[in-house]
């Protein structure tokens, strides 16, 4: 029983090994994926300018193709019925003869330079990956990170952390906690005020995850997927802005003649308190 447990035991923790490798191994080439995009992105972008001001060209060419093959056209309206009558087909349909002829010489313009550009992203997107290579050798070769070694963790005392500048969300997010527990409005009209701005507050959250992204993936010494991480949280306390802008008209919807009673009384406040319920 013993050997079964062992040989059991060992069949676990090489699947559990093989998962985990696998599992690193996928996100080892995401990161990968993400580093190449990131180096290529200029190269990329310029080549997606150039293939737009090709379509722009090749447009700009069609309408003054319309715009001659128009003009021709009213010259067509006499020569075509002349054409037909004496079997000259050269004479009929000039306009459009000449919209098509000069419309088919732009697409081909159009299809030579794309296919430039596409070459030649080609070969920059070869040349950047052979030159991050050569980098990559290069920082290997001369500086490469060691081994087992880390930087010291910072060491403080209670006093010193206390004065201690920095940026302590959760102790500002736990504050906030603490407020909406103890919160006591003095009416359901200050409730509604809170609630009409709860799109501003929840606005500067997603704010700050917004700048953390940015810091993280231009000042901070962090990986991308972090930054990227950053930006989904971003994304999501903003899909929370939406949901907060309607509460507000929801609030005064539920409760409009309460409201009513308060921001529109009959004959005055003084006279609405009549209404003593």
């Amino acid at each position: 029983m013993s050997k079964a447990a062992g040989r059991v035991g060992a069949a676990k923790g090489a699947a559990i090994e093989r998962s985990r490798q696998a599992r690193d191994q996928r996100t080892a080439g995401k990161v990968a994926a993400q580093r190449d995009d990131i180096r290529k992105a200029p190269v990329r972008k310029k080549a997606r300018k150039a293939l737009w001001r090709s379509a722009a060209r090749f447009q700009g060419r069609r309408l003054l193709a319309a715009l001659l093959a128009g003009a021709l056209g009213l010259v067509g309206m006499v020569s075509t019925p002349l054409g037909r009558k004496l079997g000259w087909a050269w004479l009929q349909y000039p306009g459009r003869r000449l919209y098509a002829r000069m419309t088919r010489t732009a697409e081909e313009q159009r299809t030579l330079r794309d296919d430039a550009i596409r070459a030649a992203l080609e070969d920059d997107e070869a040349a950047a990956d052979a030159e991050a290579a050569d980098s990559a050798e290069q920082i290997s070769d001369t500086a490469e990170r060691p081994e087992g070694l880390m930087p010291a963790a910072p060491t403080m005392t209670a006093s010193e952390g206390e004065g201690m500048s920095g940026f302590r969300f959760e102790e500002y997010a736990a504050e906030m906690e603490a407020a909406a527990g103890q919160y006591e409005p003095e009416s359901a009209m200050e409730i509604l005020a809170m609630v009409e701005r709860l799109p501003d507050a929840l606005t500067s959250v997603a704010n700050v995850m917004k700048i953390l992204a940015e810091r993280a993936d231009s000042e901070f010494p962090l990986e991308k997927d972090v930054a990227e991480g950053f930006s989904s949280i971003f994304g999501a306390v903003m899909s929370a802005v939406a949901v907060a802008e309607d509460m507000g008209p929801l609030f005064r919807l539920s409760h409009e003649q309460d409201i009513a009673r308060h921001e529109d009384p009959r004959n005055g406040h003084e006279a609405e308190k009549g209404w003593n319920v």
